[in-house]
């Protein structure tokens, strides 16, 4: 069954600068870890941070913008490549999570976009980013059960369920990579101006990435949000 990844035309509407880039990758449980080097888009990014701290980074001003017209307060609910990105500005480094995970991370920091990664065989039916009706179960990585608010934007799967909570802010444990994911589902998302040069050039950057570590890439798009 082909699943269908979208945004809600509400959403659209109300943040119409939205871009967004997907990637889809197949043969991941056979990848070889050592070829996923996150080191230099790491180095990249720790070269972007000495020029300039990410709060003044254009990509993480858009999605502060954004936060704030959600009546969220940016410095507290981040989106997760600013909070990468302050991470690695204080203590020099990003978390070690797994060679796929790890790579990700380093690509969003490099481009300042919030990527999330979800394995797609752990997604019931379509993926829609979407506005929270309140009943939608969201598990956390420490196992509790979360409800988000409603009308806090997630990314709801056809069962019901939330795999992400307030946009791009935090990601769940039911569709979370692991060493056994076979297939994922890459998904970034921007907000700035010139968004659709950096969208592409991010989704290159993992496709060559995983492709080197001999993954295969099923499909990869960049288009205007909802096209």
């Amino acid at each position: 069954m082909t699943a269908r990844f979208a945004h809600d035309p509400a959403l659209l509407a109300r943040f119409p600068a939205l871009r967004v880039a997907v990637l889809v990758a197949e043969g991941l449980d056979r990848l070889a870890p050592a070829a996923l080097d996150p080191a230099p888009f790491a180095d990249r990014a720790r070269a972007r941070l000495a020029r300039a701290p990410e709060g003044e980074w254009p990509e993480i001003r858009a999605w502060r913008a954004a936060y704030a017209a959600m009546g969220l307060k940016p410095t507290q609910v981040r989106c997760a490549s600013e909070a990468l990105l302050r991470r690695l500005r204080l203590e020099g480094a990003l978390p070690r999570v797994g060679p796929l995970v790890d790579l990700c991370n380093a690509v969003s920091a490099a481009f300042g976009l919030p990527l999330a990664v979800f394995d797609f065989d752990r997604i019931a039916g379509d993926l829609t980013v979407t506005f929270a009706a309140g009943d939608e179960p969201f598990v956390t990585f420490g196992g509790a059960e979360e409800r988000p608010a409603p009308g806090e934007v997630i990314f709801r799967d056809g069962a019901g369920l939330a795999h992400a909570r307030r946009w791009a802010h935090r990601q769940g444990a039911v569709a979370a990579v692991t060493a056994g994911t076979r297939r994922a589902l890459l998904v970034a998302e921007a907000l700035h101006d010139g968004a659709e040069t950096d969208l592409a050039a991010m989704a290159a950057a993992l496709a060559t990435g995983l492709t080197a570590a001999g993954g295969r890439v099923r499909e990869a798009a960049v288009w205007e949000a909802g096209g």
